[in-house]
């Protein structure tokens, strides 16, 4: 009996899982799922960057919740696609991305909020004349290549993982406190142990229900602050420039548009490390198409006052976890995002959630991105190649800023740029090793559709029972052989 993730009635192998449309009750879970793993990530650019440049609270919260609006919006854009040019029609969320931060405090400082936004919107219609061309590199991606940089990708991230079960940032006092590690923990068990022996809807929102539990379990102990909640309006809908006009600088736009070239790079190996994992070929065409949303969302969200947005690869360890691979959930995230950008006040209540509870629940789904790499990495030919020092490099490489921080810090700034990330060092080293070292192994392009994640398995005691079933018709079948006579009258 082969196991199968849940899906809409169907006649079998009629719908691909990425194009599956699940019950309505079904998609708002899974999709709310999705949110509350990206929330944290999505509100931190807009929460650093406010404070930078030094807005009020309450004006921060009003650019939360554009941000929210924004990022609903472009998952949308994504996951369902519009005409033959935007969204690579992956289950992918779009977000406010990471690469950009620290230039963007740089900006922000010097410039102010409006510098800031003139060069994001410069940086978004660069990646639009990037597109094109950075697309084709498709064909510098074999097997070696992808299982390694999805791996990288995978291992990258657990340090965010690592700072909510401390707390936040290890800057912090407090930070590591053995009553968060402690929660972390016990969220982690739950997602686990619900994941384990559940079945259907409440094994697939495994982490959505260790969340709230977790949640509720810290309230116990802690009070949550309410403070955020409190503080905020019922409703509000994004204005154009509501804080200052983009001002254009040479400067500025030149850092965020080559920041954006590590933004696009990591935006494709999500991509692809999403079609890998529900089974889809990424092509040129999609690549391209991903990228033009990006492009789209960034040059648009300048005008908001906002930032420069890319695939959150948080969230494609949540589909190899769940099994469900339905990009119209995703859609359906985009406009729960929507919802919350609109109304203020369910922004502001997912932000109660305690970054322990939220590192318990990350540690599962950072990790499953890395399986979803060790899978493609384990249908790669290593006799009579130099596929493992290609492996070898890009893990050793790429993991270097992760492990060693400050290990670049004497190099000039603008390098620092490039070099703070590691999936960008990684994914370099992986194409320039795999060049060199395999020659034009590269060239050679895969045209076979990768081979989807397998569904999780159902609960333990569902599988008890199918193979207790299986032994004794195979007992039945012996001894039918055996005494025909017997049997029939058995």
């Amino acid at each position: 009996m082969k196991d199968m993730a849940p899906t809409a009635s169907r006649s079998a192998g009629s719908t691909a899982p990425v194009d599956e449309v699940l019950p309505i009750t079904q998609m708002f879970l899974y999709g709310l799922q999705h949110v509350l793993v990206m929330y944290a990530g999505a509100v931190a650019v807009p929460l650093v960057v406010g404070n930078a440049v030094g807005l009020p609270p309450e004006h921060i919260i009003l650019l939360i919740s554009a941000d929210l609006f924004v990022c609903g919006v472009a998952t949308i854009i994504q996951s369902l696609g519009v005409g033959t040019w935007l969204g690579c029609r992956l289950p992918l969320i779009q977000g406010c991305t990471f690469a950009a931060l620290i230039p963007m405090v740089l900006i922000g400082k010097e410039y102010g909020i409006g510098g800031i936004s003139g060069a994001v919107i410069v940086s978004g219609i660069f990646i639009l004349a990037c597109a094109p061309w950075m697309s084709k590199l498709i064909r510098f991606f074999p097997k070696v290549v992808m299982g390694s940089i999805v791996t990288l990708i995978g291992m990258s991230i657990m340090p965010v993982a690592g700072g909510w079960i401390g707390g936040g940032s290890s800057e912090m006092a407090g930070f590591g406190a053995p009553f968060a590690l402690l929660m972390a923990f016990i969220t982690l068990v739950i997602i686990l142990n619900i994941y384990t022996f559940a079945s259907g809807v409440v094994k697939n929102t495994s982490v959505l229900i260790g969340l709230i539990i977790g949640s509720i379990i810290w309230s116990f102990f802690k009070p949550l602050d309410l403070h955020l909640f409190n503080s905020t309006q019922w409703l509000h809908l994004p204005t154009l420039m509501p804080f200052a006009k983009p001002e254009f600088h040479i400067i500025p736009v030149a850092l965020l548009s080559m920041v954006m070239v590590v933004v696009m790079v990591e935006t494709m190996s999500s991509m692809m490390a999403t079609g890998d994992i529900v089974g889809k070929k990424v092509d040129a065409k999609m690549l391209r198409n991903g990228l033009n949303t990006c492009g789209v969302a960034t040059t648009i969200c300048g005008l908001f006052n906002l930032f420069p947005y890319s695939a959150f690869a948080q969230n494609v360890g949540l589909i190899g976890l769940t099994g469900v691979r339905s990009r119209f959930v995703v859609s359906v995230s985009g406009v729960i995002l929507i919802l919350m950008g609109i109304f203020a006040k369910m922004a502001a209540l997912v932000v109660l959630i305690p970054k322990p509870i939220l590192g318990g629940a990350g540690i599962v789904m950072f990790g499953m991105v890395a399986v979803s790499g060790i899978r493609t990495l384990g249908q790669v030919n290593y006799r009579n190649n130099n596929n493992g020092m290609v492996v070898a490099l890009t893990l050793g490489l790429g993991m270097m800023p992760v492990v060693v921080p400050n290990l670049f810090s004497q190099f000039p700034p603008m390098a620092q740029l490039f070099l703070h990330s590691g999936i960008t060092i990684g994914t370099l080293t992986a194409i320039v090793a795999n060049l060199t070292l395999n020659g034009s192994v590269p060239f050679r392009v895969n045209q076979e559709a990768p081979v989807p994640d397998p569904a999780p398995p159902s609960s333990a005691a569902r599988n008890v029972a199918v193979r207790t079933v299986r032994m004794w018709l195979l007992l039945r079948k012996v001894q039918k052989e055996q005494n025909p006579e017997e049997a029939r009258e058995g």
